[in-house]
C-alpha cells in the first residue's frame, strides 16, 4: 500500500466508527438500462466504453454515495477467460480503478468518496465439491487483488459469495497482498430462508466470518431487503465486526423481454432505515438499485443516529452443533460392503435400465443372475447420455422383486446440488445402499445432444457429498439429525489416454471417501497391471470390468469409439469367427480368459451382459471358480 492509501484506510475506519457509510448501487443494472446486452463482459466496458462506466459512477456520486465500487466484479482470470479476455486482466482492473477515482475526484477532498475494488466469485466450484483447490483459488484472487491494490483502491469489497470456503480464500489472499491496513469488506448472498446455498444459517456463517481478517462482514444481492433484514437481525447477535448490507431491489420480473426489479426507491429507503436501526454500518444496493435508490437511502442515513450492534434477544431456531456422526463401517452398509470388507471375490453383473416403463425383462435377468451366484446387479444411470428409466427406481424394482442387491450408478450430468442431495437421501430411504459415483457422459454423446447438462460437481465432488451425508451432514456441512449409510464406489480407466490425470483424479476420489473402485472394461492385462502398480498405495478393493465381445464389429467399436484398448490377438480371434454364434462364443472365451488372469490381481469382476444376454455374463462368471472368503 502507498502512504496515501494508508491514510485513506485510516480515514475510512474513523468515518465508520463515527457514522454510517453509504455505498453505491448496481453497476450491471445501469449498464443494462443503457442498452448493454446481458451476455457482454461488463468488466471490459471500462476499456471499450469508459465514458458510459464513468457516467454511472458520477451519477452515484451525485446521489450521495460515499463508496464507489470499481467495475471489476468479474475481472478475475477465470471469468475473463470465459470471454477470451484473460490476457487483459491487468488492463481491465486498472481501468476500473481509474474511472472510479476520476469520478470520486470531482468531490472536494473532505467528502471525497472512497474507491472500493470489487471482487466477485471465481465462477468455478472449489474443493471439496469442485476441481479447483483452495491454493489455486487463493492464487487467482491474489492476482486480481494485486492489480487493484497497485492501482490505488482505498478498500476491497468481496461480494455475492455463497461458498464460505471460496470467500475465505479471497479474503486471505487480499489481506496477504494489502497488509494489515487496507479495509476489507466480505459479503455473502443468501436464499429465501436466510441461508447460504450450502444451508449455513446466519449465526453459523457469521461466527465463521468473525475469525477472518476482514474488517466488515455482511450481506449483498440475495432475494431483497426483507430477507436481508431478517438475516442481519440474526447476524447482529453474534457478530464481532461491523455489518454491511447491500440488498437487491427485490426479485426481478420479466417485462417485455427485460428483467425489471420492482422495489421502489421509497421501499428500499424504508428498509434501509430498519437495517440501520439494527446496527448496520455500511449500506448500499445491489442488483436493481439505481442512483435514485441511493439518493433516498443517503437521505435516511442523515436522520438516523449510529447504533451499536445490539445483542438483543432474537427469536430463532435452536442451533444444533455442526458435529459429524461416526460413519457406518463398510461391512455394515450392505451385503456387497460386507463381502468386500471380508476379502471375498465378488461378481457383479451390469444390467441397463429399460427404455420404457416395463422392467420385467430386467427383473427376470436379475433373478437369473441371483440363481447363479452373482453378488449384485450394477445399474448404469443414463449410459452414454441416453434417456431410460431412472436407475434408482430400477434398482428398487430389482431389489424388491429379484431378491438380489443392486448398485446404483449416480451421475452428475442431470442434477444440480439440491437434486443430488435430495436423490441421495431418497436412495437411502428406498433401501439402496451401494453407489458408483461418476461424472457422467455429456449430452452430445447421446441422441439428445441439445439437452442441457448441469455438472454442478464432478465425481470427486459427488463423493465428498455422499461422505458428508454418511456422517449426518448436508452439502453445506450442516447437521441433518440423521445419516445415510451408502457404500461409495467410483470408476477408473486403466487405459486412459492421460494416465497421469486419471491416477491423480482417482487418488482425489479416494481422499474424498471412495471405498471401492470399478474399472472400465479391460482386455489388455499389461495396462491393468501397470494401473494396479500405480495405485498400490491406495488400499481400497478393485473390481475389474470385463466385457464379453459379441462380434468383430463390437471389438472395433470398443477400440476406436470407446477408446478401450483391445490387443491384436483378440481382434484377430473375433475377426476369424465366421458366424454370429461363433463370435459370441469366442467373446465369452476371451472374457473367461481375462477373468482367470485378473483373478489373482483384483477383488472382483463386473461383467457386462451385452444386448441383454444375461446368460453370457453368467457363463463368464463361471470362470471365477470356487470363492472362499
Amino acid at each position: 500500500m502507498t502512504a496515501s492509501s494508508s491514510e485513506r484506510a485510516l480515514e475510512f475506519r474513523e468515518r465508520l466508527s463515527q457514522r454510517i457509510v453509504v455505498a453505491d448501487g448496481a453497476m450491471g443494472t445501469m449498464l443494462y438500462a443503457n442498452g448493454v446486452f446481458i451476455n457482454r463482459c461488463f468488466d471490459e466496458l471500462s476499456l471499450s466504453s469508459p465514458e458510459l462506466v464513468g457516467s454511472i459512477h458520477r451519477d452515484y456520486v451525485a446521489a450521495g454515495a460515499e463508496i464507489l465500487e470499481t467495475n471489476t466484479f468479474g475481472a478475475n482470470r477465470v471469468r475473463l477467460g470465459g470471454f477470451g479476455l484473460a490476457d487483459k486482466l491487468e488492463a481491465i482492473n486498472e481501468a476500473g480503478v481509474r474511472l472510479a477515482r476520476q469520478a470520486a475526484s470531482s468531490v472536494a477532498a473532505a467528502g471525497r468518496p472512497f474507491v472500493a475494488g470489487a471482487m466477485g466469485p471465481l465462477g468455478v466450484r472449489i474443493e471439496p465439491l469442485g476441481p479447483t483447490s483452495f491454493a489455486e483459488a487463493r492464487a487467482i484472487f491474489r492476482e486480481q487483488a494485486e492489480v487493484l491494490v497497485a492501482a490505488g483502491v482505498d478498500l476491497l469489497i468481496f461480494e455475492t459469495f455463497s461458498d464460505l470456503n471460496e470467500l475465505r480464500e479471497g479474503v486471505l489472499a487480499a489481506r496477504d497482498v494489502a497488509g494489515p491496513d487496507l479495509v476489507i469488506i466480505a459479503q455473502v448472498t443468501i436464499d429465501d430462508f436466510a441461508r447460504l446455498s450450502g444451508g449455513a444459517s446466519p449465526e453459523s456463517f457469521t461466527k465463521e466470518m468473525n475469525t477472518w481478517p476482514a474488517d466488515v462482514i455482511g450481506i449483498n444481492c440475495s432475494v431483497g431487503p426483507k430477507t436481508t433484514l431478517d438475516a442481519l437481525e440474526r447476524m447482529v447477535t453474534v457478530s464481532a465486526k461491523p455489518l454491511s448490507a447491500m440488498p437487491n431491489a427485490g426479485l426481478p420480473a420479466r417485462v417485455e423481454g427485460r428483467n425489471i426489479y420492482l422495489c421502489s426507491p421509497e421501499y428500499m429507503a424504508q428498509y434501509a432505515r430498519r437495517m440501520l436501526a439494527a446496527g448496520v454500518k455500511v449500506i448500499g444496493g445491489c442488483c436493481g438499485t439505481t442512483p435514485e435508490h441511493i439518493r433516498l437511502i443517503r437521505s435516511e442515513t442523515r436522520s438516523v443516529q449510529p447504533q451499536k450492534m445490539a445483542k438483543a434477544p432474537a427469536i430463532e431456531e435452536p442451533e444444533v452443533q455442526a458435529q459429524a456422526l461416526a460413519a457406518v463401517p463398510m461391512d455394515r452398509k450392505s451385503s456387497l460392503g460386507a463381502k468386500l470388507a471380508r476379502g471375498r471375490f465378488v461378481a457383479i453383473v451390469e444390467i441397463l435400465p429399460p427404455r420404457g416403463v416395463d422392467a420385467s425383462r430386467e427383473i427376470a435377468g436379475a433373478k437369473f443372475c441371483a440363481e447363479h451366484d452373482i453378488d449384485c446387479i450394477n445399474m448404469p444411470d443414463g449410459p452414454r447420455a441416453s434417456a431410460r428409466m431412472s436407475a434408482q427406481v430400477t434398482c428398487q424394482l430389482i431389489q424388491q422383486h429379484a431378491g438380489i442387491e443392486a448398485v446404483e450408478h449416480f451421475c452428475c450430468r442431470d442434477r444440480n446440488l439440491l437434486g443430488i442431495q435430495s436423490e441421495l437421501l431418497g436412495a437411502h430411504a428406498a433401501g439402496i445402499r451401494n453407489l458408483i459415483c461418476i461424472t457422467g457422459d455429456p449430452p452430445r454423446m447421446g441422441i439428445y445432444p441439445e439437452a442441457t447438462a448441469v455438472f454442478d460437481v464432478d465425481a470427486i465432488g459427488l463423493v465428498n457429498i455422499v461422505r458428508n451425508l454418511n456422517r449426518g451432514l448436508d452439502i453445506g456441512g450442516n447437521p441433518m439429525g440423521s445419516q445415510t449409510s451408502l457404500l461409495i464406489g467410483v470408476g477408473a480407466d486403466p487405459g486412459a489416454l492421460n494416465l497421469e490425470e486419471e491416477i491423480r483424479r482417482f487418488e482425489w476420489k479416494v481422499e474424498a471417501g471412495a471405498e471401492f473402485v470399478v474399472t472400465q472394461p479391460v482386455f489388455d492385462l499389461d495396462l491393468l497391471e501397470a494401473f494396479l502398480a500405480r495405485i498400490a498405495h491406495v488400499k481400497i478393493p478393485v473390481v475389474c470390468g470385463i466385457w464379453p465381445l459379441t462380434s468383430f464389429r463390437n471389438a472395433e467399436f470398443m477400440e476406436n469409439e470407446l477408446r478401450v484398448p483391445v490387443p491384436q490377438p483378440f481382434m484377430e480371434r473375433m475377426r476369424q469367427a465366421d458366424s454370429g454364434e461363433k463370435a459370441r462364443q469366442e467373446g465369452v472365451a476371451i472374457a473367461r480368459e481375462m477373468v482367470e488372469r485378473v483373478r489373482p490381481l483384483v477383488q472382483g469382476v463386473q461383467l457386462s451382459a451385452p444386448f441383454g444376454r444375461y446368460h453370457l455374463a453368467v457363463e463368464v462368471a463361471e470362470a471365477i471358480g470356487p470363492r472362499r472368503e
